[in-house]
């Protein structure tokens, strides 16, 4: 299983809840040093813009990401920047308020930033993990 598989998998779980910072961070646990616990717990209060509509859980999550697979600053802010160009902004609150004008339902919502969140790492660490 690849890692958007996983993700989606997760996502899709009714039996445990993996918040958008946790569907982002487990999937590369292995490659980060962590197990899929300590990934899971890492994550535990990020999602919902850590829980107060701030920054995205996806994002913090694949900001967790890179920092584990030891990128730096240009990395970041590479991920920050291709993330707010595809979604406008980069706050929960604000994602979720966008979301609501379209139209859309808040879980297909949040799986996509945690999709989008994904392909982002994917493209970024293609050789390291």
């Amino acid at each position: 299983m690849d890692r958007m598989e996983e993700t989606k998998a997760l996502r899709a779980r009714t039996d445990v809840h993996y918040n958008c910072c946790q569907s982002v961070l487990v999937p590369f646990c292995k490659e980060c040093g962590l197990s899929h616990e300590q990934a899971y717990q890492l994550g535990a209060h990020f999602g919902s813009g850590m829980r107060h509509g701030s920054t995205c859980g996806a994002v913090t999550g694949a900001l967790m990401v890179l920092g584990l697979a030891g990128q730096g600053q240009e990395a970041s802010n590479l991920l920050l920047r291709k993330f707010r160009e595809k979604n406008q902004v980069l706050d929960c609150a604000g994602l979720l308020a966008l979301a609501k004008e379209r139209g859309e339902v808040r879980k297909p919502h949040c799986d996509r930033m945690v999709y989008d969140a994904v392909e982002l790492l994917e493209e970024l660490l293609p050789d390291r993990m």
